[in-house]
């Protein structure tokens, strides 16, 4: 279970998510917090303003961070995002070090949102079931706050 100060930084994650749309991209919006809980990094998608279909913003998070802090601070760090990852940034999580996960919006909640539209070519493969298959355990907590994670792609995939 996340605790309070975690759905304060949930609710920055979905905060990111509408200034990544305000900005021409795609939902979404990730923060990285280190173990005290202190907001280390953040990012948006880029998807669309830097045409690059890997710019999600769990994707964009882990590039800064494997830059920045070495696996073991990562191992001892939650990504906090506003909609669960995808496989690609679940794979991308993975590979980081990074130790957990919290989100906001589920991606089968996503799927029925965005419609099948062609600029969300979703899996449709819970981010639980990616970790399951890696040789280490990556924390999972979600979803939560779904109800106002949702709000930010409302009219957005099928306007």
């Amino acid at each position: 279970m996340i605790t309070e100060v975690e759905f304060t930084h949930l609710r920055r994650a979905i905060e990111l998510a509408r200034l990544a749309r305000e900005h021409g991209n795609h939902p979404f919006g990730a923060l990285l917090l280190d173990v005290q809980g202190k907001v280390i990094l953040e990012a948006e998608n880029t998807v669309n303003t830097e045409q690059d279909c890997t710019g999600h913003a769990e994707t964009n998070l882990v590039r800064l961070a494997s830059k920045q802090f070495n696996r073991q601070v990562l191992a001892s760090c939650t990504l906090v995002t506003s909609t669960e990852p995808c496989a690609m940034c679940a794979g991308a999580i993975h590979w980081s070090g990074i130790g957990r996960v919290s989100f906001g919006l589920a991606e089968d909640r996503l799927y029925q949102l965005s419609g099948g539209s062609e600029s969300n070519e979703t899996m449709r493969l819970p981010c639980r079931e990616v970790f399951a298959h890696c040789r280490r355990v990556i924390q999972v907590e979600g979803p939560y706050l779904d109800q106002e994670a949702e709000r930010v792609h409302l009219d957005f995939w099928n306007p």
